[in-house]
């Protein structure tokens, strides 16, 4: 069992930065691949980024790539996204998720936290 806390959401203008942070309870952390989605309003849960058990493989969305970051510290028990360049399409809430192996189908993902709420204005 993982419990998954979200945190570090707010509203910045475009062009500024954020870094979200994932916050996990539960001794088995280090064994789960970890995934960042954000689901807009009216819109799907959509793949944002990827990081495996050990932090040595990640997989980002085309729209994200070169501006996020998604990193890991298995002592911390914390997963990160770094967000550079925001655009206002990047609004949405943000979640990370637990899955077994890292993937960008959110099917696969067993654990999920609460989201918080990236807004980025023009």
């Amino acid at each position: 069992q993982v419990q998954l806390v979200e945190s570090g959401g707010g509203l910045v203008q475009a062009g500024e930065s954020l870094r979200l942070s994932c916050a996990a309870s539960g001794r088995t952390f280090s064994s789960y691949a970890m995934g960042w989605f954000r689901q807009a309003p009216g819109k799907e849960r959509d793949f944002v980024a990827a990081i495996s058990w050990r932090g040595t493989r990640t997989y980002y969305a085309d729209s994200v790539k070169g501006r996020f970051t998604i990193s890991r510290d298995n002592a911390k028990n914390t997963v990160y996204l770094q967000m550079n360049s925001l655009k206002p399409e990047d609004t949405a809430v943000y979640y990370c998720a637990a899955a077994p192996a890292i993937t960008e189908y959110v099917r696969s993902y067993n654990y999920w936290g609460q989201g918080t709420q990236v807004t980025v204005s023009s």
